[in-house]
């Protein structure tokens, strides 16, 4: 079980867990809120099987990793995620996120620039700015969020049930393209997190990636469903167009947020399509 220390709390190290496997192109996973590096399964098996290089990290505080109560800002993410990039000496590497790891892939293009990355891929993404203010009218009110924190604080486990479902948009996709097992899988995985991690990653959903984005210099697919009920087509993917110099945006028509999951079939066509070129 490979870990990386990526900090200290308290004289404690804070370690990320991760696994290494194929040979290859290297590409990183990197997992969406409240999951761990298990969740990208589907893609995994899709890219070693097409001869890539394939690893997957649990953020911290969540999945195997350490669980300490500070570094739950993309700055402190994009830096563990460079410090794993840095340990394994990866070069020509693409860089996968989803939903909270989209700021991750990000905030690294933004801050340590693209010398080791060749590609960049968004699924679900949180870009470009989720909060609303006076130059960001088409954003989504900070009352929303501050209801979310209070949620996680009241009764998590619920709060997880609820964001689960939309998650996956089960009303529509229950017992087609996604069973009662592989959601309760995630919801096991959410409720294993840190309580604080899961109260404490909220704010960092509204950080402005606005002036990452024209940094940006590697080809870039970004995958959305527009059927997404936690990161809403029209607020994130749609207005992507333009910010990212190179850009590829593939709509899954009737998708939810974790299209990865329910929509992997159509996932993997277009990342492997877009992997090869």
């Amino acid at each position: 079980m490979p870990k990386l220390t990526v900090g200290t709390e308290n004289n404690a190290d804070i370690q990320i867990y991760y696994e290494d496997h194929g040979d290859g192109q290297p590409v990183v996973l990197i997992h969406g809120y409240p999951l761990n590096g298990h969740s990208w399964e589907k893609q995994e098996h899709a890219l070693l099987e097409a001869g890539y290089r394939v690893i997957t990290y649990d953020r911290r505080g969540f999945g195997a990793s350490s669980q300490p109560v500070v570094g739950y800002d993309y700055d402190t993410f994009a830096a563990d995620l460079k410090t794993l990039v840095d340990h394994l000496d990866l070069d020509d590497v693409v860089l996968v996120g989803f939903s909270v790891g989209t700021g991750e892939v990000t905030r690294y293009l933004g801050t340590h620039g693209s010398g080791r990355v060749s590609k960049a891929v968004l699924m679900g993404t949180i870009p470009p700015f989720l909060l609303k203010t006076d130059d960001n009218p088409e954003g989504v009110d900070r009352a929303v969020f501050e209801g979310i924190k209070a949620a996680v604080l009241a009764d998590r486990p619920a709060y997880f049930k609820a964001f689960l479902d939309n998650f996956y948009n089960t009303d529509t996709y229950s017992g087609t393209r996604i069973s009662e097992q592989a959601w309760q899988s995630s919801f096991i995985t959410a409720v294993g997190a840190s309580a604080y991690a899961a109260w404490a990653c909220v704010d960092s959903w509204l950080e402005d990636f606005r002036d990452d984005l024209p940094e940006i210099d590697v080809p870039t697919l970004v995958l959305h469903g527009n059927a997404d009920r936690i990161l809403p087509y029209e607020a994130t993917a749609a207005r992507l167009p333009g910010l990212i110099k190179d850009l590829e945006l593939v709509t899954i028509d009737g998708g939810p947020h974790n299209i990865g999951w329910t929509h992997a079939d159509e996932v993997n066509t277009a990342l492997l399509a877009f992997l090869r070129r």
